[in-house]
C-alpha cells in the first residue's frame, strides 16, 4: 500500500472512531443488561400473580380493550399483545392515535376477571432502553445514534484496511510486553479489534438498521398499504366508541393464517396501521418465521376483512434486525457470548482513545514510527 493511500485510511480511522468512541461505549454499557433483559425482568418479577379465576373462562378481547379504556379515561387504544404463558393481554394506550412514545401507558389485564395485573411500572430497565434507543430524543436521537453506527463501520473497515501492513511486520496475536505500554496496548488493541471485527460489524449494521425504524413503517405504509385507503379520503381515525368488534377482527385474521400465531393487534392511527383499520399481527413458529409478522388489515368500522399483506424485505429486515442485535436467537449460551464481546469491545474503544492520547504526548521519531498504524475500531 502507497503511503499517501496509508495516510488517508489512518485518518478515515482515526476521525471516525473520535466522532464515535464516546457514544460506542454508552451503548456497549447500556446494550450489557438489555442483552439479559429477559432474565432480569424474570428475576425482578415477583412470579406470585395468579389469575383471579385459574381454569376460569376469559373475557372477550371487547370486553378486555372496555376495561383498558376505563382504566384510562380519555386515552385511545394504540396496541394490544398476549402474554404466552399465562392468561394476560397487554394494553398500551395513549392521548391520541399517533401519541409519542413517552405519551403512551402500557398495563396488563387478567383475562380471567378484567383486572388489573401488577409488575410493570417501568424503572431502570426502560430508562436504559430509551436511552440505547434515541437519547430521550424521539427520531431525532435514533437517526444521530444510527450516523454514530455508520461512523463505526466505518471505522472499522479501515481498521481492518490498515491492518493488514501492520501484519507483515509482526505473526498473529504477537503482544509485546516487553515494550512500552503505548506500544503493548497497541497490540491489545489490534489483536482484540480484529477478533470482534465480524461481530461488532453485524450489531453496528443492525442497529442503524433499528434506527431506522420510523422511516421503514412510514414507506410500507405509504406504498404497502396505499391502496387500501385510497377509498377514504375525508374520514378520520374512528374514536374507539366508532370501532367494529375486535374479536371478529382478531377472529377473520386467524381464519386467514391459521398457521400462525397472534402476535399484537395495531389500533388505527399509528405507525403500525392505517387510520381506518385494525392491524393483526401474527407470525409463523420456527425460530427464523417467529420473528417476522405478517398483518391482516380488518377495516376498525365495519369490521369488513380488507387485505393480508407479506411485509416487504426492508420490514423483514428491521423485523430480524432487533433480535440478532441482542443475541435473542440463541438463548442464554448466545447471550452470554454477545456479552463477552460486547465487554472486549469496549475494551477496544477504551484502548484506542488511550492510544490516541498517549500519541499527543511527546514522543520520539522513532517510537512515533512504530506505532503509527492502529487497525480496528478504536481512535489513534
Amino acid at each position: 500500500m502507497k503511503q499517501k493511500t496509508l495516510t488517508l485510511w489512518s485518518a478515515v480511522h482515526k476521525w471516525t472512531s473520535l466522532i464515535c468512541t464516546a457514544f460506542m461505549l454508552m451503548l456497549c454499557l447500556t446494550g450489557l443488561p438489555l442483552i439479559f433483559h429477559d432474565e432480569i425482568d424474570a428475576l425482578t418479577d415477583s412470579g406470585d400473580w395468579q389469575p383471579a379465576n385459574p381454569g376460569g373462562p376469559l373475557l372477550s378481547l371487547d370486553q378486555l380493550l372496555d376495561a383498558a379504556l376505563t382504566h384510562r379515561p380519555g386515552e385511545v387504544p394504540l396496541f394490544m399483545s398476549f402474554d404466552t404463558d399465562r392468561p394476560v393481554v397487554n394494553v398500551t394506550t395513549g392521548p391520541t392515535p399517533d401519541a409519542a412514545a413517552g405519551d403512551m401507558h402500557f398495563a396488563s389485564f387478567d383475562r380471567t376477571s378484567g383486572e388489573v395485573v401488577p409488575g410493570h411500572e417501568g424503572g431502570v430497565m426502560d430508562f436504559i432502553l430509551q436511552l440505547h434507543t434515541d437519547l430521550f430524543l424521539g427520531l431525532p436521537g435514533m437517526l444521530f445514534l444510527g450516523a454514530m453506527g455508520v461512523l463505526l463501520v466505518l471505522a472499522m473497515v479501515s481498521g481492518v484496511v490498515l491492518y493488514a501492513p501492520f501484519m507483515r511486520k509482526l505473526d498473529f496475536g504477537t503482544l509485546r510486553s516487553n515494550r512500552s505500554k503505548r506500544l503493548k496496548w497497541l497490540d491489545y488493541h489490534n489483536l482484540l479489534g480484529i477478533v470482534t471485527v465480524a461481530w461488532l460489524t453485524v450489531v453496528g449494521l443492525t442497529g442503524v438498521v433499528n434506527t431506522l425504524a420510523t422511516p421503514i413503517l412510514e414507506t410500507w405504509q405509504n406504498r404497502s398499504l396505499a391502496d387500501l385507503t385510497a377509498g377514504y379520503q375525508g374520514a378520520t381515525v374512528p374514536s374507539p366508541q366508532e370501532m367494529a368488534s375486535l374479536d371478529d377482527a382478531v377472529a377473520q385474521a386467524r381464519e386467514a393464517a391459521a398457521d400462525m400465531t397472534l402476535q399484537f393487534v395495531a389500533f388505527p392511527g399509528g405507525d403500525w396501521s392505517t387510520d381506518y383499520h385494525y392491524a393483526v399481527f401474527l407470525h409463523g413458529n420456527t425460530p427464523l418465521t417467529s420473528h417476522i409478522v405478517t398483518p391482516a388489515l380488518v377495516d376498525a368500522r365495519t369490521g369488513a376483512f380488507a387485505a393480508m399483506r407479506e411485509m416487504p424485505w426492508y420490514n423483514k429486515t428491521l423485523a430480524l434486525s432487533g433480535p440478532l442485535h441482542f443475541g435473542d436467537y440463541g438463548g442464554l449460551p448466545l447471550k452470554l457470548l454477545w456479552a463477552l464481546l460486547d465487554v472486549i469491545t469496549m475494551v477496544v474503544l477504551i484502548s484506542g482513545l488511550y492510544l490516541w492520547l498517549a500519541r499527543r504526548s511527546p514522543v520520539t521519531g522513532a517510537a512515533h514510527r512504530q506505532t503509527q498504524t492502529s487497525p480496528t475500531g478504536g481512535a489513534s
